[in-house]
């Protein structure tokens, strides 16, 4: 009796079962289970909105920005001397060359816009609530260690904004106690801003820090699919299943939603060519005038700042005199949003349903948010310290206060189900 072969179907298999090629690749990897399990057998809420655009679009942004940087690191010369110059040959000899940079220029700006917006919805709906919070927890892992990729690549151009702000932001590292110097001059390299510390920020950027955030971004999706996405009703979906045990207020990820993303990627990707075609610079947002000559350690530029997605945090520094108060204040303001899981005690989730004082706590760290990051790129002057104080209070009030309001306020009822809008 010949041995059956490891590919033929086996016993209490279906006789139409698939052969050949395809199904030679899934009994090694399967593929087909995994698309069944993750897209169309991952059942999301059926009332998505616009909000929910961002998730994905974060995605497609990563992928594009490590897609450009391979490219750019063809190119590029992580050399004090040859930095700068590497990169104007990039632009004007390498064919293409400008618009492979200008993507990456410009994509790092639309990753933290479409990050900040994915991050302000899940304040909106609640979406770091039980049973989420290690999922919420994940995602401001993923943001740190995007701050840190976008900053090392601030660096790489060998611009003069780009080494008066590797000064400030490296010097930040000094005012730890106890390890501050030290950790600075590992950081550096050396006992200044030079070679040696754009070398290490290249490694870093280039091999470092992606792999660690490609890891933080499956497992951020890993703990998606375990609990299942939030909804701007904040119901979970989950409790409420049909006979056939699926969620009677969920459809299949695919093709609904899958459909849906293609046309937020289009829109996407006009919005995107409109600015990398003809304003690449944003005025001077997304690339500073200072950036477009070489590092000189005499010539320091008239205003030192980061670049705006750093601004709101640099404000919160610059509003007080000392500079190691100022430091934890920047500390405290990213940690503040960590807690959020914790320091929310209101008995609904989504802020359809939450009170005015929780609306109005949100408008006004919305506009602080704002208006600090205006004023991280406005020079030190007496009236522009005094707004950055008071909007950097209405920022901590939003997290500090919020176990109170959260409480204190009348809510809505929540429907047992989830409330759908065709459209």
């Amino acid at each position: 009796m010949s041995a059956q072969s490891p590919d033929s179907p086996r016993a209490g298999e279906p006789a139409t079962a698939k052969r050949g090629l395809w199904a030679w690749i899934n009994r090694r990897m399967p593929i087909d289970s995994f698309i069944s399990h993750e897209l169309t057998g991952y059942f999301a809420p059926k009332n998505f909105n616009f909000w929910y655009f961002f998730g994905s679009l974060a995605m497609l942004v990563l992928v594009m920005q490590i897609g450009t940087g391979i490219f750019l690191t063809m190119y590029y010369k992580p050399s004090s001397a040859a930095a700068f110059g590497s990169v104007q040959f990039i632009m004007r000899e390498v064919q293409w060359g400008w618009l492979i940079r200008y993507m990456h220029s410009t994509g790092a700006s639309f990753f933290f816009i479409v990050v900040y917006l994915h991050m302000f919805r899940g304040i909106l709906y609640g979406s770091y609530r039980q049973p989420r919070e290690l999922l919420w927890l994940v995602g401001m892992v993923v943001y740190l260690a995007l701050m840190a990729e976008a900053f090392m690549g601030y660096v790489l151009p060998w611009g003069n904004m780009s080494f008066w702000g590797a000064q400030v932001i490296i010097n930040l590292f000094g005012t730890i106690p106890g390890v501050g110097p030290a950790l600075t001059q590992w950081i550096r390299g050396d006992y200044g801003i030079s070679g040696a510390t754009l070398n290490r920020l290249f490694a870093l950027h280039v091999a470092a820090v992606p792999i660690v955030l490609l890891l933080l971004v499956v497992l951020h999706l890993v703990a998606l699919h375990q609990v299942g996405s939030n909804n701007p009703d904040g119901i979970e979906i989950r409790d409420r299943l049909g006979p056939n045990g699926k969620p009677l207020d969920g459809i299949p990820f695919h093709p609904y939603y899958t459909v849906k993303d293609i046309f937020g990627v289009g829109v996407f990707f006009i919005l995107f060519a409109l600015v990398v075609f003809f304003i690449p610079t944003f005025h001077g947002l997304f690339l500073e005038k200072a950036n477009f000559t070489p590092a000189d350690p005499l010539s320091t530029p008239a205003e030192i700042h980061p670049v705006w997605y750093f601004t709101p945090f640099y404000a919160i520094l610059r509003a007080v005199p000392s500079k190691g108060l100022g430091a934890l204040l920047l500390v405290m303001a990213l940690v503040s949003l960590f807690l959020l899981p914790w320091l929310d005690r209101s008995p609904v989730k989504s802020m359809r349903y939450k009170g005015w004082m929780s609306r109005l706590a949100l408008a006004v760290f919305v506009v602080s948010f704002a208006g600090l990051g205006y004023l991280g790129m406005q020079p030190v002057e007496p009236l522009y310290v005094i707004l950055a104080r008071v909007f950097a209070i209405g920022y901590f009030a939003f997290f500090w206060l919020m176990p109170f309001y959260t409480r204190w306020e009348q809510v809505k009822p929540v429907p047992e189900r989830v409330v759908y809008h065709a459209h």
